[in-house]
Formats: C-alpha cells, structure tokens, sequence
C-alpha cells in the first residue's frame, strides 16, 4: 500500500497530473504527507466540489496552539476552493485521551473542565473558518452528542467485530509505543473505535468522505476508512499533514518551552506576533506558505531575500499570521509596539502586563524573585545565569546583580523586565 501510495505520488508530482484546485494548491504550499487514495480524492474534487471534510480537536486546553494551525489552514482552503469543512470537537473522545505518539496516558479532565475548554475552542476557528456563508458554511459538531449516549454491549456487537486487534498493532503509533515498552492501557487502545467510529456518524449524517488529520492520525482514520467501507461499502478518502518543524528540528508550537496559544487571554497578540517575527531566516518561505494566502510565487520570492531584507518577509509573515488569528487591528497594534521598541527605543503599554500585588512587594523584591513571578524564567537558578551573561534588563538597564532589590516606590507606574533582545514584559502593581 505505501509503495502504491508512493508511486502515485511521484507520478502525479513528476507529470502534474493533479487536476483538482484544492489538492494542487496543498501540494504548492507543503500540507501534504500522506492519503489514502490521492487518485480517487483528486477526482472526486474533481467532480465534486461541494465535498465535506472534517477534522477532530479534543478539548485538553481552553485553546489551541500554532500546532493546530496546519490543519486549520487545511480547511480554510478547501472551504475556499467550495467544500464543507466539518470542525469535530471532542467532547466525548476527550474523557479517553488520545494515545498516538504519546509516551504515556493524558491525565483526565473532569466534565466541567472539558465544557469549559469546549466553549473557549469554538471561538478560535470562527476566526478561520466561515460558519455563516451562503453556499458552503462550515459546521461545528461535537462528539458528546453521541459518543456518551452509546451502550457498550452494543457497541462492541455491531461494531467491534470489524476492527482487527492485529491491524490496529501494526499502526506505527501503537507500535512505537508498545517497542519502547511504554503502557498502553485499554482505555487508550479504545480512541481508535471512538475515532472510527466519529468519521462513521459524520459519514452517514452529513456525508462526510474525507478526515485530514496530523501524520499521527493515520491508524485512525484508515480505521475510519474501513469501517465505513466495511459498514456501508462506502468510499471515503484521509489525507494526512506533515509534522511540522522548525530549521532546527523542533515541532512547532512552542517558544522558549512555552506553548504558543491562538488565544489572546493566554498569549498576548504582541507575543504571538514576535513569535512569528523571530523566525529563522530558513523557515520564512515554509511558514509563508503554510500559514497565510499569500501567492506561492510570492512566498518564494519572500523566502530567497537575503541579509537584513529576509527581516521585511518575517515582518510580513508575522502580520499576515497575527491578522488572522487576532484580527487586523491587534495585528498593526503588535507591530506598531515592536516597532516602538526596537527603531525608537521606546517603552509601549501595550506589551505584554504582568499585574502582582502590594503584597508581593513589601517590604521588598529581589529582582531573581520578580524574573520568577513575571513568568520569564522558570527559576532563580536561570534568572541567575541570565543576570551574569548581562541578559536581563530592568528598565533598559542591565542588571548587574542578583542581589538587587525593589519596593513598591519603583513601581509607581510600571517596570519593564527584558530577557535578552526580543523578550519584554510590563510589571505593574494591582
């Protein structure tokens, strides 16, 4: 199957034999690492635009994170080029926990947390994806309105009979975590049914044909596949993202060990943006055409500027990713402030806050503490380093001890905490 898969590939690449718009374009961009049957999903879009697709997000945090994006900007296209994109929230899968490529079980949100969790997700993919267009809205479901309601017994009668137990092994995220002699408990070994068993509800209620998904999600939606196929001999297509990099191999979606949030209440738009603002020179092409609509050529061209010229593409890159997730005035407010910054030496109140407080101040600091409280270093050990290296600043200043002190007098208005060039935060009093 994978050769086939393969062959097909390079043949398409190699003669451009792909005719639908949606698939060309994913190709030209990098979203693609794998499907299940990329010939017969060619033609059907082909045939069809008006497909539905979905893809499934558990709800573990109150917001996603720039991991997701990928897949995102997956259904943002194909509900451009005419399709119905389907976002899944996992109401129900999230009381399991996905297994795949983890090395051990998700701790287990309680009830409340998960609805909590559901109601902060839906505002993050109305900033993508159309719920409210005429001729191809997208639609938001969650699995809570029919996983709970199902009776084991049953379950296991009319559908754990086609799943083999020796198919599901071979999966590599099963597999890599039984060979590495991990635990995976039967709680876990469950979410490839549930998964299935999702793209099967979506199959027959909405006429769903294809899940994309993460490259980890293979197992489960070929599982999907064929329980559709085996069911309702029925064809449906899953088309796999790549998992995503940055030029020195780290997975994307963290900072300096921080999770990079879509939500402003976790991550500030001035943030986010300077996440994207710093991206290395070799990335700027890559993330160009992963995470915004700008013209491929375009993003190329962006991509190849050398020198302090590659600074005006990350710029770009920065305000195209922050408009989209944040909208287009904290997109211009976040460059004007690094602007602010970094041209004029100029100290703006709409970085990042911190508030602490009198309490935390009396009768002193000591400035190791603040670093700590401020949530720039995770310890005094760190903020000690940094102080000796001259990377921390108070007010522009380098701090040239760790003994230093403040009382509540300095911080009659704010104080500003730098670590390093690019990181900054507003300390201020409640």
């Amino acid at each position: 199957f994978k050769e086939d898969y393969q062959r097909i590939l390079a043949n398409c690449m190699q003669q451009q034999n792909i005719k639908s718009h949606f698939l060309s374009t994913l190709f030209s961009r990098g979203f693609i690492h794998d499907c299940t049957d990329l010939e017969g999903l060619d033609i059907a879009l082909k045939d069809n635009k008006k497909l539905t697709a979905y893809v499934g997000y558990d709800a573990t945090a109150e917001s996603l994170h720039v991991g997701h994006l990928v897949n995102i900007m997956m259904l943002r296209w194909f509900q451009k080029f005419g399709g119905i994109p389907i976002t899944l929230i996992g109401g129900g899968t999230t009381r399991v926990g996905d297994p795949s490529f983890r090395s051990e079980e998700r701790p287990l949100l309680d009830l409340d947390e998960i609805k909590k969790n559901i109601l902060s997700l839906k505002t993050i993919f109305k900033n993508y994806i159309n719920y409210d267009k005429e001729n191809n809205n997208a639609i938001m479901l969650d699995n809570s309105e029919w996983l709970p309601k199902l009776n084991y017994l049953d379950f296991l009668r009319d559908y754990g009979k086609f799943f083999s137990i020796n198919r599901m092994l071979s999966f590599e995220s099963v597999k890599a975590r039984l060979e590495r002699e991990q635990s995976l408990s039967f709680l876990e070994f469950n979410y490839m049914l549930l998964q299935s068993y999702d793209f099967f509800i979506l199959n027959q209620k909405y006429n769903c044909t294809i899940q994309f998904g993460g490259s980890d999600q293979w197992g489960n939606i070929v599982s999907g596949i064929e329980l559709i196929r085996k069911l309702k001999n029925k064809k449906s297509f899953g088309l796999t993202t790549p998992l995503i990099t940055t030029s020195d191999g780290k997975k994307m979606g963290k900072s300096q060990g921080k999770a990079v949030w879509l939500k402003s209440e976790l991550l500030s738009p001035y943030e986010f943006w300077q996440f994207w603002r710093n991206t290395s020179d070799s990335d700027v092409e890559k993330f160009l055409l992963l995470y915004t609509e700008i013209p491929s050529a375009d993003c190329k061209k962006y991509g190849s500027l050398k020198g302090s010229k590659i600074n005006e593409a990350k710029i770009l890159l920065a305000n195209k990713v922050t408009e989209l997730c944040h909208g287009k005035e904290a997109s211009e407010l976040a460059n004007k402030t690094a602007t602010n910054l970094f041209r004029y030496g100029e100290t703006d109140e709409n970085l990042p806050t911190k508030l602490i407080s009198k309490k935390d101040l009396e009768p002193d600091i000591g400035i190791v503490q603040l670093y700590i409280i401020s949530g720039l270093v995770k310890s005094g050990k760190e903020a000690k380093r940094l102080i000796k290296e001259n990377g921390a600043r108070l007010n522009d200043e380098i701090v040239k001890s760790p003994d230093l002190r403040l009382t509540p007098k300095n911080f009659n208005n704010f104080v500003k905490l730098s670590l390093g060039k690019k990181n900054h935060l507003l300390v201020k009093m409640k």
